[in-house]
């Protein structure tokens, strides 16, 4: 299956019983690979609506608006993502956005 089928079913399942928070990180993380840096950061956008805990999506949210050029989105998806990761105990993606936050505070300066 070809990432556009993918991304096909994926929103295809949007709105139905099975949308969330993983659903739409599993279609941003699609179509981040995919290419679409914008359409990307608007699927983690809704992610962390549906759960405002969910790090990982706090850190692909990062991701995608960094290579959509929005480096000030970037910054504060990271600075709130450290927020959840702390408060979750999730070390590991704690570390990953912290050094993600001071690579582009160096280039945004």
């Amino acid at each position: 299956m070809d990432t556009t089928d993918f991304i096909a079913r994926l929103r295809a399942q949007l709105g139905g019983p099975r949308d969330g928070a993983l659903l739409r990180f599993s279609l941003g993380n699609a179509l981040l690979g995919h290419g679409d840096a914008v359409g990307a950061a608007a699927a983690f956008r809704e992610a962390v609506a549906f759960d405002a805990t969910y790090s990982a999506a706090w850190k692909m949210l990062g991701r995608a608006l960094t290579a959509a050029g929005d480096t000030a989105g970037a910054i504060a998806a990271y600075e709130r993502g450290i927020e959840v990761a702390h408060a979750r105990g999730d070390e590991q993606a704690r570390k990953e956005m912290s050094v993600f936050l001071k690579r582009l505070a160096s280039t945004h300066d």
